[in-house]
């Protein structure tokens, strides 16, 4: 017994020899997952970044790559880049600096968004961008005064009035370009709303004819159509709903539209935000249709739009859409092949996928994807971020757990 008991210290003793920090053998403890709040800002900062320091230093068109099927890309491409980054990331940048990490952060970016809207409305810079020549150019000014829509106080508030008369003069410009009448009739009318909105002459007779052709073409259930057909597509995400919000928010706020417009357009995004986050799977998956799918996770702008706006309906918990939308950016945005050796954006929808890309896409088209950051516009304590992790619709629904029954709206 004696033999027994000395045979078992032994062991006790070498377990322990193991498992002390002296022995070497001891397994390393497993990093913890970094809160989704951490996650998205890295994310952002490794799609953001490049186009941000680039053109705050004047070397966007040179360091950026062209990605592209098309010629004109030359053209275009550069204010693709920094408009729809902007468009993204303003409501985060709108939260100001603070003395916290992330603050500091904030910070920095602003510094830079200042000298990037100088850069590229600046005539003698060598990153002037264009904004007359070819239509395109009218979608990406108005990306661009989306993001300064979104960011009144921290972009268009801090910036000189050399600046602020650079930005409004280029904006003007793309009243010159032909707009077709689908959801390009947006684009000059967020430019128009913004303009009307700050003072500076806003063509009431664009921002209506926008705003009318789209209450026109509701098609029900919380969905409109891109011109007279409806197509299958993000579009209503991408640019329909997002815009048709803020110009509906703007001319509601000066008695130019009324309640009960403003009202249906709201009540509108809120449903299409619902269906938004019962199309993501439980593995963090979207169905891939229609156009323009190399904008990956700008797909879901609107449920980030509503999510922001404290809008989400009584069923969708903020929570719920915290981490179905972080299920999908893991999914999409660590795809191998989403970004190139040195940081810039691949054509693709998860990972690089070159026939993906329509011949209108080209690498600056692809930073749409930014659009997928609004709820970071939300203060790390919002319910939004600071709730427990909660699931969404169709992985509650795979689990077997019962729900109520999904209705139209209207």
């Amino acid at each position: 017994m004696k033999r027994i008991y000395l045979l078992l210290n032994a062991a006790t003793l070498l377990a322990c020899l193991l498992c002390s920090p002296l022995s070497g053998k001891r397994k390393s403890p497993q990093p913890a997952e970094p809160a989704a709040r951490e996650y998205w800002i890295a994310t952002l900062d490794r799609t953001a970044l490049p186009v941000l320091t680039a053109l705050s230093e004047r070397r966007l068109k040179t360091d950026m790559p062209l990605e592209t099927k098309i010629d004109r890309a030359q053209h275009v491409g550069y204010l693709e880049a920094f408009g729809r980054t902007l468009t993204g990331i303003a409501p985060w940048l709108e939260l100001g600096p603070d003395s916290t990490v992330e603050g500091r952060k904030r910070a920095r970016y602003i510094e830079l968004v200042l000298k990037c809207l100088d850069n590229a409305t600046n005539p003698e810079s060598a990153d002037c961008m264009n904004f007359t020549e070819y239509q395109q150019p009218l979608v990406d000014a108005a990306f661009l005064a989306h993001g300064l829509v979104r960011a009144p106080k921290q972009i268009w508030g801090r910036l000189d009035e050399r600046v602020k008369r650079q930005v409004v003069d280029a904006l003007k410009s793309t009243r010159t370009i032909r707009t077709p009448t689908n959801n390009w009739l947006l684009f000059s009318g967020i430019i128009e709303a913004f303009l009307l909105d700050n003072d500076y002459g806003g063509d009431l007779m664009r921002i209506d004819f926008a705003v009318n052709k789209h209450l026109e073409r509701y098609k029900g259930d919380g969905t409109y159509s891109d011109g007279d057909l409806f197509q299958w597509d993000y579009y209503n995400s991408f640019v329909i709903q997002p815009m048709l919000l803020d110009v509906a928010r703007i001319l509601h706020k000066r008695k130019l539209v009324s309640d009960k417009t403003f009202q249906d357009v709201q009540r509108r995004i809120q449903r299409y935000a619902a269906v938004q986050e019962r199309l993501i799977s439980p593995e963090g998956a979207f169905p891939p249709i229609g156009r323009s799918l190399a904008y990956r996770i700008g797909a879901f702008q609107a449920l980030g739009q509503v999510a922001l706006g404290h809008l989400l309906p009584a069923e969708v918990a903020p929570a719920q859409v915290r981490c179905a939308l972080t299920a999908v950016m893991k999914r999409m945005m660590e795809a191998p092949g989403t970004f190139d050796e040195k940081g810039w954006l691949k054509i693709g929808f998860c990972g690089a996928q070159p026939g993906i890309g329509e011949g209108y896409i080209n690498t600056g088209s692809l930073y749409l994807c930014c659009a997928g950051f609004l709820p970071l516009g939300l203060p790390a304590d919002d319910p939004f971020w600071n709730a427990p992790d909660a699931d969404w619709t169709s992985l509650k629904l795979w689990k077997g757990i019962d729900l109520p029954a999904d209705h139209a709206v209207n």
